[in-house]
């Protein structure tokens, strides 16, 4: 079995944006979600910057008894699920819950859970720490609490793939209607890991900018003074639904996804492969499964994460796959808006695709100031362009090598 799989809702929650209309809004006006960090004292550290959730009240989405049993990361799963299954109109249909699977994941999970609870033992004794530390932390219990919460006992699982787990989650819920095992399915990710050995952690690495003077301007992809990427947080969750399906409860569908590719770079555990070669042949996966030609894309939203290697590889890798059309698709990195989402970064940057076909905006890659060699194709650059998108390809490249690309296409 083969079948047709469409989105039929949409929810985030991101730097610039609880919901998907105040995000996208907010990215195609340019605005960063970039600023200091206030979830604790920076003083010591290399970074003292981040994109934090604003304004986010999980009263709205969750009970106040049941907050003490969640990280952070699973409010915000369970707040941008909440907004594609009010989107999608599931509630209100009230479909086959046994046909009805969630796979959404994170990259590292409930690092703030961790981080307290050490401090807990070590301070007071082992006896203070909560009987649900254990299930606040791990990774499933985001799509388990999504799963409790909407009555849905279909396919449950969590991919983890570090910044490539959003993508991946929603590739393979796509197989999973696919090949018959589900008719709906929610996927994408979450993350929250704006803590002291999440900023820390990655500081040792020399991995993030230290642009800590002009916050707004240090997420810079693709640019010559770009110096590391910005941690980010939130989560990013589409609803996916076989085609007939949605038709027959008369669904809104947004987008249908035609093409899923991943692989691995067997190389190194941060560094792209030289040329982007593994990158190149995930997207050329991807097209094959989509059985298009790479001059049938109009946007690619660009892994983009503002590092040097990964940045440059990833050119190399669309000219590598696009030849001469590279120059001419668009393509953008909403990283420069929002920050590195880690493992949520796949499922917002699917729904910046969608919405681009929607609404005929491509969001721009904000503070391209300066031309770096090797990188000179068409980044979207600091203003957001009005034209019509029939297919986006949206990227994710992930430590350990992992990559992943999924295809959108307009729905006709």
């Amino acid at each position: 079995m083969s079948r047709r799989v469409v989105v039929t809702g949409m929810g985030a929650v991101s730097p610039i944006g609880n919901t998907v209309k105040e995000m996208f809004e907010s990215a195609c006006d340019g605005k960063s979600g970039i600023g200091l960090i206030d979830r604790f004292d920076t003083k010591g550290f290399a970074t003292r910057i981040a994109g934090q959730i604003k304004n986010f009240d999980p009263l709205e989405f969750i009970d106040k008894k049941e907050l003490k049993k969640m990280d952070i990361f699973i409010r915000y799963a369970l707040a941008a699920s909440h907004e594609a299954v009010m989107d999608a109109g599931l509630d209100e249909e009230q479909p086959d819950a046994d046909r009805i699977g969630v796979f959404i994941g994170a990259g590292l999970g409930g690092l703030a859970t961790i981080e307290k609870y050490v401090e807990v033992v070590q301070e007071r004794g082992p006896r203070k720490i909560t009987p649900f530390f254990i299930p606040m932390l791990i990774i499933n219990l985001a799509p388990g609490f999504v799963s409790i919460r909407h009555g849905f006992k279909g396919p449950n699982i969590s991919s983890v793939s570090a910044c490539a787990t959003g993508t991946h989650s929603i590739g393979e819920a796509w197989n999973t209607i696919k090949r018959g095992a589900a008719d709906v399915m929610l996927a994408g990710g979450t993350e929250s890991t704006i803590t002291k050995l999440g900023i820390g952690g990655f500081n040792a690495m020399k991995a993030l900018s230290t642009r800590n003077d002009e916050p707004e301007r240090a997420s810079r992809p693709f640019d010559k003074d770009r110096d590391g990427f910005v941690m980010g947080e939130g989560a990013g969750v589409i609803v996916l639904e076989a085609l007939e399906h949605a038709k027959k409860r008369g669904a809104n569908i947004h987008a249908e996804i035609i093409g899923y590719g991943l692989n691995a770079d067997a190389h190194h555990i941060t560094t792209p492969t030289p040329e982007g070669l593994g990158a190149a042949r995930c997207m050329e996966l991807a097209l094959e499964d989509a059985k298009i030609a790479p001059t049938d894309v109009d946007y690619i939203n660009a892994h983009g994460t503002s590092t040097y290697y990964n940045d440059l590889y990833e050119t190399m890798a669309i000219k590598t796959v696009f030849k001469d059309y590279a120059y001419d698709v668009a393509i953008s990195s909403t990283k420069s808006m929002v920050g590195h989402l880690l493992g949520a970064a796949g499922g917002v940057e699917a729904i910046f695709s969608i919405m681009a076909i929607k609404k005929g905006i491509i969001p721009p890659t904000i503070n391209y100031e300066t031309k770096d060699e090797g990188c000179e194709l068409d980044y979207v650059p600091n203003t957001a362009r009005e034209q019509e998108v029939n297919i986006a390809i949206s990227n994710s490249f992930g430590f350990g090598g992992t990559n992943g690309t999924i295809i959108f296409k307009k729905f006709k």
